[in-house]
């Protein structure tokens, strides 16, 4: 059972005193945080990474009121269930994302759904806090037309606190200040009084979207397909050769016969897997299946 917080130990938490102490991480520490995060979520955290966690987990050992990394995961250990676990994924998680970033994927996004028959189905694989299937879902609204409503777009993510921004789908004007005008005003609406300067997704595009809490190393996902077409961009560089061949190898059968699969600018996947053949750039389709 999932638990709020780490159940205390006899003698209980320290009283957060120390609070302005260095907190301390030693070369051990680094070295199991990273065996941890892989084993948990197939993240290889670099060497030169150890600035990055200890500045993310530091939050961690200050909400509990722990000065050493050792003893915040000696509890994460002994815990297996507790939710903790779930900060901790959140915490050494990258969230970089933007709408419509890498434009070039979307115009052929929309031309591949244009002339379907039947409901399109769209999986946005590393959702982060919802610019991604935000951005899906309009483009699907542009190709479609009435046929939009019978579009879905399931949005997946790891971080349970960046699926609950992409929830919300409350934005800061400068985060969509770069989308023209047109789908501001069809797609957004802007805030008043307490609420200026953001803007929230219309509930008529929220409602073509799904989101989800997934980890793609599971061993089983809770979706079906078939997709249309999967997004899964700039995670893969996050994971090691072995564990992106798995994880290539499992959207294959999800993916309709002429489904493809979206990649990001910096991820190369045609020496990683047999199941894909580069279409053009950062995009593949699926291999027929002999």
């Amino acid at each position: 059972m999932s638990r709020d917080l780490f159940t205390p130990e006899p003698g209980g938490w320290s009283s957060g005193s120390q609070f302005e102490r260095d907190l301390e991480l030693t070369d051990a520490d680094f070295s199991r945080i990273r065996q941890l995060i892989y084993q948990r979520a197939g993240i290889v955290l670099a060497e030169h990474k150890r600035e990055m966690v200890y500045s993310r987990l530091a939050k961690r050992l200050r909400h509990h009121g722990l000065i050493r990394f050792a003893d915040y995961l000696a509890r994460l250990e002994r815990q297996p269930e507790a939710r903790e676990w779930e900060a901790f994924t959140n915490a050494l998680t990258t969230n970089l994302t933007a709408f419509f970033r890498e434009a070039h994927h979307f115009p052929l996004l929309e031309a591949h759904v244009r002339d379907r028959r039947g409901p399109v189905r769209v999986w946005s694989a590393a959702a982060s806090t919802g610019e991604e299937p935000y951005s899906i879902a309009m483009s699907l609204t542009e190709a479609l037309g009435s046929r939009a409503s019978e579009a879905e777009v399931v949005a997946t993510d790891i971080d349970t606190e960046a699926l609950e921004k992409a929830r919300a789908g409350v934005y800061s004007l400068e985060q969509i200040h770069k989308l023209d005008e047109a789908r501001i005003k069809r797609f957004f609406q802007r805030g008043r009084g307490r609420h200026e300067g953001l803007a929230r997704v219309r509930p008529e595009l929220k409602a073509m979207i799904d989101f989800q809490a997934l980890n793609l190393l599971a061993p089983s996902w809770p979706l079906k397909g078939p997709f249309d077409a999967i997004f899964c961009r700039n995670v893969m560089i996050y994971f090691d050769k072995q564990t992106q061949a798995r994880i290539l190898e499992r959207f294959a059968p999800l993916l309709k016969p002429d489904g493809l699969l979206f990649a990001g600018h910096s991820e190369n996947f045609s020496y990683t897997t047999d199941a894909f053949r580069l279409r053009g750039q950062t995009v593949y389709m699926r291999k027929p299946i002999s």
